[in-house]
């Protein structure tokens, strides 16, 4: 089912889940474990996360270096089948255009259909040093919209190259907003524009980054509305649990933290952090809910512990 039609046939709030696959080389089951620890909060869908080809390079015996491209944490694909097949939860695989060129985004799209995915999340992705695709004749999207539109022409049937025999796709295709703005952007007028772009190239919904500030969140969708976007929008949330948390989500997600928050946080033991997150996030649940959102969307990554706590108690509510 699409992500469109779940929130459609939705008669509450829901709360939706982002989580990230495991190490090349790494385990599976901690995964799958989290996602069912999962079922029991009933998540119309789960996320998950694709990372970008990253670039290091090794000095020679000769003097020069060699340039080397691996991706950290592949199987975003296989994840979502996994999950699928085992707790019939619906799945949005993450699609990049860094690092990925067109033709993989369009055999990527291709195997996704045959697993019968129907729900896709694009992204432009992390610059990580490598922005070409693996082969340099072949092409890549530059914009997250320029993705969407890709996924948009295969909806419609239309292929890279004259296939013979080829179908249309039928993909709900989602994008990222930036309620506090996209660090790239001159600033956030402008950067609703852009995103107008990605929904005028066929985005059906729209999930924002992290954000902890509900007042921006709102107004977030108060400016999205004015310039003509009717699309769902899903709040992100994340719970505070560490204080290092204080540098490093601003300087990873580029994101702010309210002063009341970073004041109570700072101020208490470490062993309380947690529980000062985990309040702030169910406060800001229920003015998300009373403001009429159909989904909220939890970036949990890699434990689902604190958001237990967080929307067990909000089930009646929702």
């Amino acid at each position: 089912m699409k992500i469109t039609e779940l929130l459609d046939n939705a008669t509450e709030t829901q709360f939706s889940f982002e989580i990230i696959p495991p190490k090349r080389g790494g385990s599976v089951k901690a995964i799958l474990d989290i996602v069912e620890s999962l079922v029991e909060l009933d998540p119309p869908y789960i996320d998950v996360t694709s990372h970008s080809a990253q670039v290091y390079y090794e000095e020679q015996p000769d003097g020069s270096w060699k340039r080397h491209i691996k991706r950290k944490r592949p199987g975003t694909l296989g994840m979502c089948a996994a999950i699928r097949g085992r707790f019939g939860i619906e799945t949005v695989p993450h699609l990049l255009c860094y690092g990925f060129s067109r033709e993989e985004s369009e055999d990527a799209l291709i195997e996704l259909n045959y697993l019968g995915i129907q729900n896709v999340m694009a992204l432009r992705g992390d610059d990580n040093g490598y922005r070409k695709p693996l082969l340099s004749d072949r092409t890549r999207n530059e914009y997250a919209s320029d993705l969407v539109r890709q996924i948009s022409e295969m909806n419609a049937g239309h292929y890279l190259e004259d296939l013979m025999d080829t179908v249309a796709t039928d993909f709900c295709v989602g994008v990222a907003g930036y309620p506090e703005r996209h660090f790239e952007a001159p600033n956030l007028t402008w950067d609703i524009l852009n995103l107008k772009r990605k929904v005028d190239a066929g985005a059906a919904y729209i999930t924002t980054q992290m954000c902890f500030d509900t007042e921006k969140i709102v107004e977030f969708e108060k400016k999205c509305r004015e310039v003509g976007i009717t699309v769902p929008i899903i709040p992100g949330l994340k719970i505070f649990t560490r204080k290092s948390q204080l540098q490093t989500l601003p300087r990873n997600f580029h994101v702010q933290i309210p002063e009341s928050l970073a004041a109570e946080v700072e101020s208490a033991k470490d062993e309380h952090v947690f529980d000062i997150g985990i309040a702030w996030a169910r406060r800001q649940c229920e003015d998300l809910i009373s403001a009429g959102f159909p989904n909220i969307h939890f970036y949990i990554l890699m434990t689902s512990r604190y958001v237990k706590e967080v929307v067990i108690p909000l089930r009646k509510l929702a």
